[in-house]
């Protein structure tokens, strides 16, 4: 037996304990040291501790910008015909006939990457970059193609790979989020907020949305300007809210929603602190904000988007990602009507902001342990829609990685002579995302959730780390 007192004092000390335990654990100063072996990693040592996830909603064409393919000049014109018989269809046409690139295409770096005129300042960095020629999707239709790309699964429902990294790393920061999406200032890509939605997972890893060139670019983090809104009425009525919210948690311990509210609103009062700072682009210097392109309009607005990101990376944010394009027929990188005009556009929107974030990344050390992905849902058809246009294409598509445990300059995989199919050692999305959560210490094998009576992960049943890719 103890007396009120003894017990009083082991209480007060074992709360203690509990509390201190929390904060070693959080700053990871528990002295695991096998976990400190992995650098960050859950199941073997990562290389990468953080993601910049760039991704070309409507279907990047590959042999208009990374692809070259001398084929399709030498027949420029001519009737498509593979040969062999194979029957030739097209996802929204009727195929046309063989169609060159309108760009001059030039070798760059010393690893001699081909690349258009329409990515000059991009094809300055191919030195740092790891090119896969031979990526493939199941469907040439854009939102399933954009939710197999993300999530792993053509359907809506299931978490996307940010989501996936929040659940399986945590954050990096207490102060801001481990996920982070920034969308097109135009508006969202297809499939809205479901190509970047948590699924399954508990609500908490959902994406933060950030709109950096918005007169509001969080929304709803500050109270409205009001002279009946005090500080300290807007304390007492969140600590209401607070001990509501929680009251109704403890009866329904098993609902994440609500558990990802409280969650939400307790990082959103602090970064009321930390996202004004992580978002002053003013602190920037004039030679850094022209290497991002903000000093001129075409580039100014994914300019500002790609600095935010590294400002937010440098904040402690683990996984941002960034869209190019909006849903629609048009202002993306969907180009039916005419590759010239229309992939022109788009095209200089991100490349010179794109080639100042890899710059500027590897200048300041970053690249070190970051990885960068630029990647879209399809390609595009070798033939002409209409005159001068290109249908979708699930046949194969190029994508990029670079930074941190990656191969500079090579490239895996090909294409077929003409950028129809892929030839040799064709990728899928899950072969990716493998690679991807390889890179961050995850086996994707092992990162699983148990779902409806099975064991859901973000490569479904498929997917293997591309080794070839891997410094």
């Amino acid at each position: 037996m103890m007396n009120r007192r003894e017990f009083l004092g082991c209480g007060a000390s074992g709360v203690g304990a509990v509390a201190l335990a929390q904060l070693l654990g959080s700053a990871g100063l528990l002295g695991q040291e096998a976990k400190a072996d992995l650098n960050g990693g859950v199941h073997h040592r990562a290389r990468a501790k953080r993601v910049i996830h760039l991704f070309m909603n409507g279907g990047a064409s590959p042999m208009d910008t990374f692809d070259y393919k001398p084929e399709l000049e030498k027949r420029h014109g001519q009737k498509f015909d593979p040969g062999a018989g194979v029957r030739v269809e097209a996802a929204t046409s009727t195929p046309g006939a063989v169609l060159k690139s309108p760009y001059a295409w030039k070798q760059y770096g010393q690893c001699g990457r081909w690349v258009s005129s329409v990515f000059p300042h991009v094809a300055e960095r191919v030195d740092d970059l790891a090119f896969v020629h031979s990526m493939q999707s199941k469907t040439n239709v854009h939102g399933p193609g954009v939710y197999l790309q993300n999530t792993g699964f053509v359907l809506p429902g299931f978490p996307c790979m940010g989501s996936w990294v929040s659940y399986a790393l945590g954050r990096l920061s207490d102060n801001l989020p481990a996920f982070v999406v920034i969308p097109d200032s135009r508006g969202l890509p297809y499939n809205s907020k479901g190509s970047f939605g948590s699924g399954f997972l508990p609500a908490v890893h959902q994406a933060t949305l950030l709109r950096p060139t918005a007169p509001e670019p969080l929304a709803d983090l500050f109270p409205p300007k009001s002279p009946g809104i005090t500080p300290e009425g807007e304390a007492d009525g969140l600590a209401l809210l607070n001990r509501l919210n929680r009251e109704h948690l403890a009866s329904r311990p098993e609902d994440s929603r609500l558990e990802g509210r409280i969650a939400s609103y307790e990082m959103a009062a602090r970064m009321q602190l930390s996202a004004p700072d992580a978002l002053d682009l003013s602190k920037e210097s004039e030679e850094t904000r022209k290497l991002y392109g903000l000093d001129a309009k075409p580039t100014a607005d994914f300019g500002t988007n790609c600095l935010t990101a590294r400002r937010l990376l440098e904040g402690g944010v683990r996984f941002v990602q960034l869209w190019s394009g909006t849903a629609g027929a048009t202002g993306n990188w969907d180009n039916h009507a005419d590759i010239s005009k229309e992939l022109t556009f788009i095209a200089m929107a991100v490349d010179k902001p794109i080639a100042g974030l890899l710059t500027d990344l590897k200048r300041r050390g970053l690249l070190e342990d970051t990885l960068i992905v630029w990647t879209t849902e399809f390609g595009r058809m070798p033939f002409s829609q209409g005159t001068v246009g290109r249908d979708h294409n699930g046949g194969v598509f190029t994508s990029w990685l670079a930074g941190a445990g990656v191969k500079p300059g090579i490239a895996y995989g090909e294409s077929d002579e003409w950028a129809w199919k892929a030839a040799k050692d064709p990728v899928m999305g899950y072969d990716l995302n493998a690679t991807i959560l390889h890179l961050l210490g995850i086996d994707h094998e092992k990162l699983t959730v148990r779902h409806n009576g099975a064991d859901r992960r973000l490569t479904d049943v498929h997917g293997h780390v591309i080794r070839d890719l891997l410094a």
